[in-house]
């Protein structure tokens, strides 16, 4: 066996991290924004230096050795040591931000603002489609921040987690353009009493949104839509939801489909909290600018005043109102 080296390059342990978390070489170098052979290359050398195999490697799977689940906690504590150094010095690594989707204005509009206030640093977009899903990969190190309900997450996956408030964001409907109910300029709560509503119900990275629309449809004569195939990309859920004909609980900022109109919901105007959140203890400068960018544009657009005649969760509110 080899003596061990005087010092490994954290990129070897980056690329080791990396296929340990997605026990897969093709994501793993996706990830990370380097070519697969250059990946397995990393690894190798690696495993050279250490004189110890990481992984068993088959045709169908990748799996970590006994020697890689030893090293995968050293490197995790290695690599975040050297984050918080660079970020100290400001030379920190590409900040990965969830937007939940291309098309939501909110945390597009923090990112863009926060890339103008550290010109420096690389912020770079990811969408999760929802908090739910984006909490696990915030957790795991795989993203750094996302936008979303903070109060819908499970209390286990809150405790590693922290988060900013940015905005109250009126709800609506997406509708056929030939529903009775198009031809409002905006639509009543009470509107809707009998439709069968569609609110991402099945869809396991968007639970925070389901559970926000049954407190909202509770006593009001609204049902849930029953769990559709996962449509992934905007042609495909046009698609879907096209062949149901369903009305779509959304946001006022939510982007308006072909043959479809948009209507603020009211009487009351039901809230959508919104809230910047990343893990707990990041030290990044450019999780600092998302941060300033979130407050310097909700307090521009009064993004975290409430209507007077307004609808929110009280759980909602109590975990926003302790950070405002």
């Amino acid at each position: 066996m080899p003596a061990t080296p005087a010092a490994i390059e954290p990129r070897l342990l980056r690329a080791f991290l990396a296929v340990a978390e997605e026990l897969h070489f093709t994501r793993a170098a996706a990830r990370l924004y380097v070519a697969q052979q250059a990946l397995s290359r990393d690894v190798r050398r690696l495993e050279r230096e250490l004189g110890a195999e990481l992984f068993v490697r088959t045709t169908r799977q990748v799996t970590l050795t006994a020697d890689g689940e030893r090293l995968l906690p050293h490197a995790r504590r290695v690599l975040a040591a050297q984050d918080d150094l660079l970020a100290a010095f400001g030379q920190a690594r590409p900040l990965l931000v969830d937007l939940n989707s291309a098309g939501l204005a909110t945390g597009r509009r923090v990112l863009h603002r926060a890339r103008e206030l550290a010109p420096d640093c690389e912020l770079m977009a990811r969408y999760e489609s929802g908090l739910t899903g984006a909490a696990a990969e915030l957790l795991a190190g795989r993203l750094d921040a996302s936008f979303g309900r903070f109060a819908g997450l499970d209390p286990a996956l809150r405790s590693g987690l922290e988060q900013q408030p940015v905005r109250y964001e009126p709800m609506a409907v997406v509708l056929p353009e030939d529903h009775p109910l198009a031809g409002r300029p905006a639509v009543p709560l009470a509107a809707l009493a009998g439709e069968t509503v569609y609110a991402g119900a099945g869809n396991p990275r968007t639970r925070e949104w389901t559970d926000l629309a049954l407190r909202l449809f509770e006593g009001r004569g609204i049902r849930l839509a029953p769990p559709l195939p996962l449509a992934v990309g905007d042609e495909e859920f046009e698609r879907i939801m096209s062949k149901t004909r369903n009305p779509i609980l959304a946001v006022v900022d939510f982007p308006v489909m072909p043959r479809t109109v948009l209507r603020p919901l009211v009487d009351p105007v039901p809230l959508s909290p919104v809230s910047l959140v990343w893990r707990r203890g990041l030290v990044h400068p450019a999780l600092d600018a998302l941060r300033r960018a979130a407050a310097e544009i909700a307090k521009a657009e009064g993004w975290l005043r409430q209507p007077a005649d307004r609808w929110i969760p009280a759980s909602d509110g109590d975990v926003m109102n302790v950070h405002n």
